[in-house]
């Protein structure tokens, strides 16, 4: 009889997989995200951005900066800051995303896009640590 069990756990943990892949995906693309904004502001702490007038720094300007899908920046950091209380689970996003008034469709372009953004320009990058970390 145990042998029907382990074939039977066998089976559950088969179609479990494919729900952990894509959950294992999208913290992978969160720890990128992090590591690219760290980077950045590595970068512009002792890779020299001179700062503006007594220390403050121009605010970020630019077509990078412009919303995606009506969801800004901020937006994005304190939705993917919010799912830490999920224990990162990335399946989360969009249920926070819709709690602050963020339609399911424009979260997952807006995700794409700002994730996007974040890696090719390191000015987005620096903003995006900024913002999740003060969320």
């Amino acid at each position: 009889m145990g042998i029907f069990k382990q074939i039977k756990d066998m089976k559950d943990m088969v179609n479990a997989a494919p729900g952990l892949v894509q959950q294992a995906q999208q913290l992978g693309a969160q720890a990128q995200q992090m590591a690219a904004a760290q980077q950045a502001a590595a970068q512009a702490q002792y890779g020299g951005q001179q700062p503006g007038a007594f220390g403050q720094t121009a605010a970020p300007a630019g077509p990078d900066f412009e919303p995606i899908d009506n969801v800004s920046l901020d937006q994005f950091a304190a939705v993917t800051k919010a799912v830490a209380a999920f224990n990162y689970d990335g399946s989360k996003l969009p249920q926070i995303a819709a709690s602050r008034g963020i339609p399911e469709y424009a979260w997952e372009s807006a995700c794409n896009g700002w994730n996007e953004r974040i890696k090719s320009n390191p000015a987005v990058a620096q903003r995006y640590n900024q913002l999740y970390r003060a969320s």
